[in-house]
C-alpha cells in the first residue's frame, strides 16, 4: 500500500488523491492545504496548514502529489524530492523556464519517481492510437491537425472569471491549458519539436463587447437570458452536486450557496468586465525533427468536448475525435473503425477521458515496483513540451519562427 501525502488540495490535488484511494493501491495520511475545508476531505490524514510544516518533518509518505497553484509549485517540487518523496506533479511543472529546470535537476538528483500529470498520454483513446502509429498502420506520420476545443463556457469559467484569467497571476494560456496537447503531440511523433511559430489573441472577452446594458454580475444583469456565458445558467443547474466546476466556487453547494458565491464571488461577474489577459484563441505551427509538421488549434469557442486530431502518413491516414479512430489504408481503400470510449468525458470533471485514473495507477505501479516504465514521460520530456510552450509564445508576441534547442530526454 502507497501511503501518499497531498499539497494542494483543490480540484484537481483532490481528484488525482481520490482516484488513488479508490484503486485501493494507496491511502493518504497527510494533507497540506490552507483552506481548512480541503484539508477536511481527508478527514484520516494529518492536516497541515502549509506544506513547509509537513516538509519540517521526518519523510512521512512515500509519494506526494503536488497541485498547488501553477507559480507555487518549484518550491514544494524541489524541496519534497530533497527530502526523498516520490512525486506526481500538477501541469504545468512551473511558470518559468529557469524554475522547470531546477524542479527537473532536482528530481534527476534524487532519483525519485517523478511524473508530471500529462494525463492525455494515459486514456485509453491515446494508448490504442499510439499502438496504431508504432504499428506502422499509416507508414511515416507526414503531418498533423490538432483541436482542442476549451468549451464556451469551460474558458469563461477557468480564463475569464477563474484562476487561469491573468497572466501575472497564473501564465499564459499555452502553457496552463494546452501544454497537455503539446506533449501529447510528441509523444505521438517520437520526436522533439525544432521549429515553432504561433498567432492568437484576446478577441471577445473584452469590454468592447459588452451586450448593451448589461451589469457587472450575472444575477441582476437584463442582458443575462440572451448571454451564452450567463453565471445563472452554467453553475445553478449544478447546485447541490459536489464536483468540479462547482467546487471551485463554493464549499456550499446548495441553492443558496451558490447564489451567494455568484454575488459575491469572482465566478458571478460579467465576462466582458474581467481583469483577464489571457488568449481565447491561439494557432501553433510546429515543424518535427525530420521534417513532419502539426498545426495545433486551441480555442474558447467550442462545446467543452474532446480533442479531435487527423495524423496523415505515407500509407494511410487517421481521424479520431477522443473516442472513435478510423484509419483509412491506402493499400486496400479500406476504412476501420477502433472504439476507445471509455467511461467519463475529456473535461476534469469527466477524469479526461480516464487519463486521470491511468496517471495515477501508473504513478502508483512505478512507486510501488521501483521501475519507472509505467510513467510514459520522463523529465526531460516533460521540459520538452513546456519549452515549445514558451517558444510559441513568444512567436505570438514577437511574430518570428523561434528555433528550438535540442532538450535532454
Amino acid at each position: 500500500m502507497v501511503t501518499l501525502a497531498v499539497v494542494g488540495a483543490g480540484s484537481r490535488g483532490t481528484a488525482y488523491a481520490r482516484h488513488a484511494v479508490d484503486s485501493g493501491l494507496a491511502r493518504v495520511v497527510a494533507v497540506a492545504d490552507p483552506v481548512a475545508s480541503r484539508r477536511d476531505r481527508f478527514p484520516s490524514a494529518a492536516p497541515y496548514g502549509d506544506w513547509r510544516e509537513l516538509a519540517a518533518l521526518p519523510r512521512q509518505a512515500d509519494a506526494v502529489i503536488i497541485a498547488t497553484q501553477d507559480r507555487d509549485h518549484v518550491e514544494p517540487a524541489v524541496r519534497f524530492a530533497e527530502l526523498g518523496y516520490d512525486i506526481l506533479l500538477e501541469k504545468p511543472m512551473a511558470v518559468s523556464e529557469d524554475d522547470c529546470r531546477a524542479i527537473v535537476a532536482a528530481a534527476e538528483r534524487s532519483e525519485a519517481i517523478f511524473a508530471v500529470c500529462h494525463v492525455l498520454r494515459y486514456t485509453p483513446y491515446t494508448r490504442a492510437l499510439k499502438a496504431l502509429l508504432d504499428a506502422g498502420r499509416i507508414g511515416e506520420i507526414v503531418s498533423v491537425q490538432h483541436l482542442e476545443p476549451v468549451g464556451w463556457w469551460h474558458q469563461a469559467h477557468s480564463y475569464v472569471r477563474g484562476n487561469w484569467r491573468r497572466a501575472d497571476e497564473s501564465t499564459f494560456m499555452l502553457l496552463a491549458k494546452s501544454c497537455h496537447d503539446l506533449d501529447w503531440l510528441v509523444h505521438l511523433m517520437g520526436r522533439q519539436v525544432r521549429r515553432v511559430s504561433s498567432f492568437g489573441g484576446l478577441k471577445h472577452f473584452r469590454p468592447e463587447n459588452r451586450p448593451a446594458g448589461a451589469t457587472a454580475r450575472c444575477l441582476d444583469c437584463p442582458a443575462e437570458p440572451g448571454c451564452p456565458y450567463s453565471a445563472r445558467r452554467i453553475y445553478l443547474p449544478l447546485a447541490g452536486q459536489d464536483r468540479w466546476p462547482l467546487s471551485v466556487l463554493t464549499d456550499d453547494v446548495s441553492e443558496q450557496g451558490v447564489l451567494e458565491a455568484l454575488r459575491t464571488g469572482p465566478y458571478g461577474r460579467c465576462v466582458y468586465d474581467c481583469d483577464n489577459d489571457v488568449v481565447d484563441h491561439q494557432v501553433v505551427n510546429m515543424e518535427f525533427e525530420g521534417g513532419a509538421t502539426a498545426s495545433f488549434t486551441m480555442t474558447g469557442f467550442t462545446p467543452a468536448a474532446h480533442r479531435q486530431t487527423r495524423i496523415f502518413g505515407t500509407r494511410g491516414s487517421i481521424e479520431g475525435d477522443g473516442e472513435l479512430l478510423t484509419v483509412h489504408d491506402f493499400v486496400t481503400g479500406r476504412a476501420e473503425t477502433v472504439d476507445t470510449r471509455a467511461t467519463g468525458d475529456g473535461t476534469a470533471a469527466g477524469g479526461h477521458g480516464g487519463g486521470d485514473e491511468g496517471l495515477v495507477r501508473a504513478f502508483l505501479a512505478a512507486v510501488s515496483s521501483r521501475d519507472r516504465t509505467p510513467i510514459l514521460s520522463s523529465p526531460g520530456e516533460s521540459l520538452h513540451s513546456h519549452l515549445i510552450a514558451w517558444a510559441a509564445e513568444r512567436s505570438r508576441l514577437d511574430g518570428e519562427t523561434v528555433t528550438l534547442e535540442g532538450t535532454p530526454t
